[in-house]
């Protein structure tokens, strides 16, 4: 059974991150990679105008509990400065998390990051940890997680994640302009190997 609402207590931290809700402060740090093609690239997203940022952030600041199925969970990734504070850095990407279905107790996993804090493993802690919450705080069997076929990093996230590859679906979607394929990744409950437990409110 999934256990709602997902509120959990705000922040969670990981060794280098705080996970929180979107706050309008938040605005030029998301302008930073929302407005980045290279970002984008593969999110379903379009590259942001400052307006278009500042519409997507008010929204995000009603996203940090989840109370039924068909809604996202969308956290901010905000860097720890050097001693550890909590509100000590900017915010360099955000992590997501679908209630997919109540009946089948799944979620989806998504996230993005600034183009200048790849390569250090910051997406890597983010989506851990939010596995860990999606698993022992939640209740959900199963997690997915969909991308574009040609996004290797993302693959290669999931993948040290421990989530398995399930399905390649073909030129399933009209992405941006051209046909393009999607993989498909999954983990069940049972597979998952938390790093630690974040408390679920």
């Amino acid at each position: 059974m999934v256990n709602l609402p997902w509120q959990p207590e705000y922040p969670i931290l990981t060794a280098r991150l705080a996970l929180r809700p979107h706050r309008g402060s938040d605005l030029d740090d998301l302008l930073r990679y929302h407005s980045d093609p290279e970002v984008v690239r593969y999110i379903p997203w379009p590259v942001r105008t400052r307006e278009q940022t500042e519409a997507a952030i008010e929204s995000r600041t009603r996203q940090g509990a989840v109370t039924e199925e068909g809604q996202w969970l969308v956290l901010a990734i905000q860097l720890r400065d050097d001693v550890g504070q909590v509100d000590g850095g900017r915010v360099i990407g955000e992590v997501l998390l679908k209630f997919d279905s109540e009946a089948d107790a799944r979620g989806e996993l998504g996230y993005a990051i600034a183009r200048d804090a790849e390569g250090h493993g910051y997406a890597t802690e983010a989506a851990r940890a939010v596995l860990d919450l999606a698993f022992a705080g939640f209740g959900l069997h199963r997690v997915i997680a969909r991308l574009d076929a040609r996004n290797r990093a993302s693959a290669a996230l999931l993948e040290r994640l421990g989530m398995r590859r399930e399905a390649l679906f073909v030129e399933d979607e009209h992405f941006k302009g051209e046909w393009t394929d999607t993989l498909v990744y999954a983990m069940l409950a049972r597979e998952h190997r938390p790093e630690h437990i974040p408390e679920a409110g």
